[in-house]
């Protein structure tokens, strides 16, 4: 399918090159922060959670959980851990989540499982030193998409004070005609049930709506329309435009505090809205 625009590869000259940087941030994340692998959120092998914690003592910590992208296809949570520096010196506890990936499994497994990983945080993050009060949430790309489930209708009161997507899917429709199609082939079904635009969510939860200036339209339009989605429902909603960044180079920035994208995740986990 010539100039997909959802085929992230053929629009970021250097997407092995990050994904490769990525996975060596990670590996000195887990080298170097203290953590606690593989923590068993449900029975199947691949519903577990990686936490790192901020020095100094472990009561009452902020929780921040990160749902990472791959189209709901690939990547685990191993790739993601570098994003835990950022949120580790932000002082709060980082939960990383894993998850099945389609298509050996339907998306509606891939939300429960989300779903019951935020259960599993209310109910024992406590117990790993974390306030189950204080819980925030970001994804990227079918992470936000995901995310996005955290915080909707069916689970009001939420739990969730603050959310941020950053290239987020929030209509699957388009999705069906893309390269996708021919990997995960996405269903009418899936598209009535799982598209965040149809939902309902949680006005007790504000929401951070990044994109990267260099994503192309689709990721522009759909941040756009949810974010109008969310105020026109009554939610907080905020967007931004991340300067001179990709889909790619932009959720590498999660994972480096004094970056645009870092300092927007410091700042929604410290609950300050400047």
């Amino acid at each position: 399918m010539q100039n997909d625009p959802f085929r992230i590869r053929d629009h970021v000259a250097d997407f092995d090159q990050i994904v490769q940087d990525i996975v060596h941030r990670s590996e000195a994340v887990r080298a170097t922060i203290p953590m606690t692998a593989d923590v068993a959120y449900g029975p199947d092998q691949t519903e577990t959670i990686d936490l790192f914690f901020p020095p100094g003592k472990r009561s009452g910590l902020p929780v921040h959980m990160f749902i990472h992208g791959g189209y709901w296809r690939m990547f685990s949570k191993r790739d993601y851990s570098y994003v835990a520096a950022t949120i580790t010196q932000a002082g709060a506890i980082a939960v990383i989540v894993d998850y099945a990936l389609m298509p050996k499994v339907r998306m509606a497994t891939i939300v429960d499982q989300v779903r019951r990983a935020k259960q599993w945080v209310l109910a024992h993050i406590a117990d790993h030193g974390g306030n189950p009060a204080e819980l925030t949430v970001s994804g990227h790309s079918a992470g936000a998409h995901l995310s996005t489930f955290l915080f909707n209708s069916e689970n009001t009161p939420s739990n969730v004070r603050a959310v941020l997507l950053l290239g987020g899917l929030y209509d699957l429709k388009p999705l069906q005609n893309s390269f996708l199609a021919n990997e995960i082939g996405i269903t009418d079904e899936e598209v009535a049930m799982f598209t965040p635009l149809a939902n309902r969510h949680d006005p007790q939860t504000r929401a951070t709506v990044l994109v990267g200036a260099n994503e192309t339209p689709p990721f522009h339009q759909q941040a756009d329309r949810f974010k109008e989605n969310l105020l026109q429902q009554g939610s907080p909603a905020t967007s931004l435009v991340l300067t001179n960044r990709n889909h790619m180079d932009s959720v590498r920035d999660l994972g480096v505090p004094e970056s645009q994208a870092g300092d927007c995740l410091t700042k929604l986990i410290a609950n300050d809205r400047r």
